[in-house]
């Protein structure tokens, strides 16, 4: 849910959306969406506050009214800040969408930024960057010339690469984000990049990591066949994905995140030209008081010798993940 943060411009409808967040904490959903729906006629094109009255609706069990609620958000702002065709998708009223808007995650994660490592390592027990680095020292690579991370948000993946990388390059969607990241200096350059547009990584690039990342890329074969087309044989990509076991390659979760399934994820760096060093399951964060599982993958770029450690071909990964 993202929160209500936004002002509609006028005090009366600020007023009757405050008493209808109230109403909806004590679990009157139904007498929520009816007050909100007051506020949005003193406010008709407050974008949040539709959004927040279609979240209202859903859980008033008036699904067709939040439907129209998110499909009027995308009307007023059809960058879609809010997320709100996520929204639409998961209650199968719009199809086709590969991937998050970036204006979602771009303002989603501004919003975030100033809490950001409080809220996500100490409250929801995030645990990739760690995860990730163990699975390179695992691997015995502990040591590369030019690291670029992926979505690097306030750096939580670049502390660790600090010390691995003679050159450390951060990219985020999210400017705040970065200025987070800049303020620790621990990269040596960071730049503003959106993943879904992204046209090249540096050529000199040893080592890419995307932490936390493509659950808001969804479909993961553009990033993917990127890396590959830019990393020579031997280079290393270590990424984490949400997973999931059904039979579709990724899903949309109502927490509006893509997981993806294992079988796919190897399939597609297969197809791209890497081997697999290492691909774990494991508990990457909690939400809402529940495991989040996840995949630990570490790829080489194949033409060149496997790297410390057993190269693990697809179908023995497979193997693997079955049996944990």
């Amino acid at each position: 849910m993202i929160p209500l943060s936004f002002s509609s411009g006028n005090l009366l409808a600020d007023r009757r959306a405050d008493y209808a967040e109230m109403l909806f904490e004590t679990g009157e959903h139904k007498a929520a969406a009816e007050l909100m729906g007051e506020a949005l006629a003193l406010a008709p094109e407050w974008v949040a506050g539709h959004f927040r009255h279609g979240e209202m609706l859903e859980q008033a069990g008036e699904l067709a009214a939040a439907i129209e609620a998110w499909r009027k958000v995308l009307r007023l702002d059809p960058e879609d800040r809010l997320g709100a065709g996520l929204k639409l998708e998961l209650h199968g009223a719009l199809a086709g969408l590969q991937a998050a808007p970036s204006a979602f995650v771009e303002t989603l994660f501004d919003q975030y930024a100033e809490n950001f490592d409080e809220a996500l390592v100490e409250k929801l027990a995030y645990r990739v960057p760690e995860l990730l680095w163990q699975a390179l020292k695992d691997l015995g690579r502990e040591r590369f010339a030019h690291a670029v991370d992926l979505g690097c948000g306030t750096g939580l993946m670049g502390e660790r690469l600090r010390i691995a990388a003679s050159f450390l390059e951060g990219m985020d969607i999210s400017g705040e984000m970065l200025k987070r990241a800049e303020a620790k200096r621990i990269y040596d350059r960071l730049s503003r990049e959106d993943l879904l547009t992204l046209g090249a990584l540096p050529r000199e690039a040893d080592l890419v990591t995307a932490a936390d990342v493509f659950m808001y890329v969804g479909a993961l074969a553009p990033i993917v066949d990127l890396v590959a087309a830019s990393l020579q044989p031997g280079a290393v990509f270590a990424f984490s994905v949400e997973t999931h076991e059904a039979p579709e390659e990724m899903v949309l979760r109502p927490s509006r995140r893509y997981a993806h399934s294992p079988v796919h994820v190897q399939a597609l760096l297969a197809a791209a030209g890497f081997d697999i060093a290492s691909f774990e399951t494991a508990t990457i964060r909690m939400d809402r008081g529940e495991p989040v599982q996840g995949l630990i993958v570490v790829a080489v770029r194949a033409g060149a010798a496997a790297v410390a450690g057993d190269v693990v071909m697809p179908e023995e990964a497979a193997e693997r993940t079955e049996s944990q």
